[in-house]
């Protein structure tokens, strides 16, 4: 991808060198920092600029309501397990509910940090839903209404197993590196280009360019931040998983 790049920016620039040596002949010298040439320039770079800054905040954007809604299901799915072991044996009820219990915590207190700081799921929070889903697996039903209660626990864990599953490509989730690159490119691009034709801002000239200038910068910086779901100004909180937490305290012990 990189050489790619290198390749077509290389042959866009020849091509704008041999038309200039081809064809410049057959119209008007323009070297006037207001020039069609400098004005031309100036408006494509804007809109250069502004496609791949809107690209580089929408996805992001896009990346991270994405993974918030997928993270309320999965602490619904372990709501919902919680409730269906109601129904279970006291025995069976007290593993499947201290099983839920401890992954929600797990979440909330281990993992969450690590996917902020690493972006990506703590190998420990696999290796507790596996052994909780085989211990889940192992339980005996001694009745119908049983049997029913159980099988509704075991869909849930699924279900919970797949959202644990999208949570994982959502922490990964990132823009590509080409995107960012660009967006800083054509920035400091907007920036240097009245100098670049030319151009020699004085005095009170330089207090716009100089106000665009630390607003392209917030801008960068906000890009940047917001490009990982779950750090930054857009970071997903682990709010779903709290309030499961505080949903298991009002749910009765039994039914």
């Amino acid at each position: 991808m990189v050489i790619g790049s290198v390749v077509c920016a290389v042959l866009a620039v020849g091509l704008v060198l041999a038309a200039a040596r081809l064809l410049a002949r057959r119209g008007e010298r323009d070297d006037a920092t207001d020039g069609p040439t400098a004005g031309h320039a100036g408006s494509m770079m804007s809109a250069l600029f502004l496609l791949v800054f809107a690209i580089a905040v929408i996805v992001p954007w896009t990346a991270a309501d994405a993974a918030r809604q997928n993270t309320q299901a999965e602490a619904q799915a372990l709501v919902e397990a919680y409730w269906a072991a109601g129904e279970l044996s006291p025995e069976a009820r007290a593993q499947v509910r201290q099983g839920v219990r401890a992954y929600t915590g797990f979440v909330i207190k281990d993992e969450w940090p690590v996917m902020r700081a690493e972006s990506r799921l703590a190998e420990e929070g696999w290796t507790r839903l596996d052994e909780f889903r085989a211990r889940v697996n192992t339980l005996i039903a001694p009745d119908a209404t049983h049997q029913a209660a159980l099988e509704e626990v075991r869909d849930q864990m699924q279900d919970v197993y797949a959202a644990r599953r999208q949570r994982a490509a959502d922490v990964e989730s990132t823009l590509p590196a080409g995107v960012l690159v660009f967006t800083v490119l054509t920035g400091l691009a907007m920036i240097v280009l009245p100098f670049l034709v030319g151009a020699a801002p004085r005095g009170r000239a330089l207090l716009p360019l100089a106000l665009m200038a630390a607003m392209l910068g917030v801008g960068m910086f906000l890009v940047f931040d917001i490009d990982h779901v779950f750090a930054g100004s857009l970071g997903v909180d682990p709010t779903a998983f709290e309030t499961a937490v505080a949903e298991f305290d009002r749910i009765p012990w039994q039914g």
